[in-house]
């Protein structure tokens, strides 16, 4: 049976463990601290920084678990998600996944390879179609734990692809990430992370 159908029938198979609640009210004012560099509502004002507005719930708590824990590095991150309890999280969480993302415009120069590349894959290649885990809008599967990635930053997009390809974030489930950036070019990850950009989220 092909990996990816293998990994996403596990995560269904364990994601009815239900996530405990958080009050995104509490969440609010905790992600003060957060505003610097994800902007107040969720929108970064830096592209190389991630949006975490509209967000999967689930998702974050698990990236800020990781930061914490060490099995995701960063420089930036890591200090700050020392101090976080697990209520923080969920209740962090819980406020940036009611917010709304700022969508970008799609490069036009992205378009072709990039929209290629997401519905389709590189089968010749062993490259699965993005599309498959996260959605044809980028919308993401919750219960799968597959992140929403329609409308984020490219720069960051494209910086997250190459730290996978490295093997530097090690994060994804059964390695797919890294399997799948380890067989992109320099050029079909811009075009990519340039696409994805553009896609809107299901709000």
């Amino acid at each position: 049976m092909n990996k990816y159908l293998i990994a996403v029938l596990a995560v269904f198979a364990i994601s009815g463990v239900a996530l405990a609640e958080g009050d995104p009210q509490a969440g609010q004012q905790k992600a003060a601290t957060c505003a610097a560099c994800h902007g107040a509502d969720g929108n970064s004002p830096n592209p190389a920084w991630p949006d975490l507005a509209g967000q999967h719930a689930g998702y974050l708590v698990q990236q800020l678990q990781a930061f914490k824990s060490g099995t995701r590095q960063n420089a930036l991150m890591s200090p700050q998600a020392q101090g976080l309890s697990e209520q923080d999280m969920l209740d962090l969480a819980a406020y940036y996944s009611q917010q709304s993302n700022q969508v970008e415009e799609a490069p036009d120069e992205s378009v072709e390879l990039g929209s290629r590349l997401y519905m389709a894959g590189i089968p010749e290649r062993g490259v699965a179609a993005c599309a498959a885990c996260h959605g044809p809008a980028g919308q993401g599967v919750e219960g799968a734990g597959f992140p929403q990635i329609g409308g984020q930053k490219a720069a960051y997009l494209a910086n997250a692809l190459r730290a996978y390809r490295a093997g530097e974030r090690q994060t994804d489930l059964n390695s797919m990430m890294r399997d799948v950036a380890g067989k992109l070019t320099d050029e079909e990850i811009q075009a990519l992370a340039g696409y994805v950009s553009g896609l809107y989220r299901a709000q």
